[in-house]
């Protein structure tokens, strides 16, 4: 049940005690349809030094009206390097209101990402809220993300990061809209402004209809770095064929 949801979450950021935005995230949104499946590809490049190229494939399955899980493999490009396995992930978001019922929608969302040098990186663990509100076609989301590595060579904090983005609904193949993506640092003790991580730009969304219960959803974003810390540009894209 929801209520169950609702533990998951307070335990979650009970234990939770590093976040930074990798070039392939995207922002999570709150609702879930049952019974939906879909094959999932993300992938985005960010101009750091030395550049750094991110690319995912994952199934996911709405198991009923509230609950949607989904498992990733993912890849990492660095610099001259060929692409590599990285990891593999565990998503799971929860819906915790029914849809339209309060004035905002709320979700959360849990990860758990096992990398490819377990030893090193230890186990990444990610939770957080997700909201989303509307105002007539627009479309308003906001989240803040709490990220920690567990059991790795090295301890570390208990970092923050936050998405939002702005959807106006022009047409179900085309909306347009504004993205962005920040990491602070340390929960309880956020970095120097200059070290923080911001990066925001335009982005575009749609889906296309290609037969009965099957359609192809997508959406993209040109990030631009928006402090000292962030890369200067990032572009992101995400595609989703549901059935």
């Amino acid at each position: 049940m929801k209520s169950n949801a609702v533990l998951i979450a307070a335990l979650g950021l009970l234990y939770l005690q590093s976040a930074h935005a990798g070039p392939a995230d995207y922002v999570y949104t709150p609702m879930v349809e049952p019974g939906e499946r879909e094959i999932d590809f993300k992938s985005g490049t960010q101009d750091s030094d030395p550049r750094k190229s991110a690319a995912t494939l994952g199934f996911g399955y709405g198991v009923n009206d509230w609950w949607f899980t989904e498992v990733y493999l993912k890849g990492v490009k660095e610099g001259g390097a060929s692409f590599k396995y990285d990891a593999v992930e565990w998503e799971n978001k929860f819906q915790l209101t029914e849809t339209g019922k309060y004035p905002v929608d709320v979700g959360l969302i849990t990860e758990i990402e096992i990398p490819r040098d377990r030893e090193e990186e230890g186990i990444e663990l990610k939770v957080g809220p997700l909201f989303q509100t509307e105002f007539g076609r627009l479309q308003l989301n906001g989240n803040v993300l709490f990220e920690k590595h567990v059991d790795a060579a090295e301890s570390s904090d208990t970092e923050m990061g936050y998405q939002w983005q702005v959807k106006y609904r022009w047409q179900p193949t085309l909306e347009y809209g504004l993205q962005g993506f920040g990491d602070l640092g340390a929960w309880d003790d956020w970095e120097p402004a200059d070290e923080q991580s911001h990066k925001a730009g335009p982005a575009i969304f749609g889906k296309f209809s290609i037969g009965s219960h099957q359609a192809v959803k997508y959406n993209a974003a040109w990030l631009v770095g928006v402090s000292d810390g962030a890369p200067d540009n990032t572009f992101r894209l995400q595609a989703e064929l549901e059935f």
